[in-house]
């Protein structure tokens, strides 16, 4: 009787899943001619914290509710999770859906 090597889950795991997780994030583009806002939270209310350039491309790692804005790609109350404490609105970019593409912040 042979016994295959299954070998263990340890680090190799964590490294598979880790890079798992980064493989998934994805980049979107920004509506073109668009200096767009990037915010603290997913809403007009809070505050600006830096301004994207035109024709960027944006990873979105998590979406959450916010305030309802209107932009090139419609009407939307989905926000985009581009970095730590950084959102968009996704009426600014271009996932191609109207609804969730990546997982719910939180």
């Amino acid at each position: 009787m042979s016994v295959d090597h299954v070998g263990d889950a340890g680090t190799d795991g964590v490294a598979e899943a880790v890079t798992t997780a980064a493989a998934a994030v994805r980049y979107y583009s920004v509506a073109p001619g668009v200096r767009l806002n990037v915010r603290s939270g997913p809403g007009t209310g809070y505050p600006v914290v830096r301004v994207l350039a035109e024709g960027v491309k944006v990873p979105v790692f998590c979406q959450t509710p916010g305030t309802k804005v209107t932009g090139p790609y419609g009407t939307t109350a989905i926000w985009d999770s581009i970095d730590d404490g950084a959102y968009v609105s996704d009426a600014y970019v271009n996932t191609g859906s109207d609804g969730y593409v990546a997982p719910r912040c939180g």
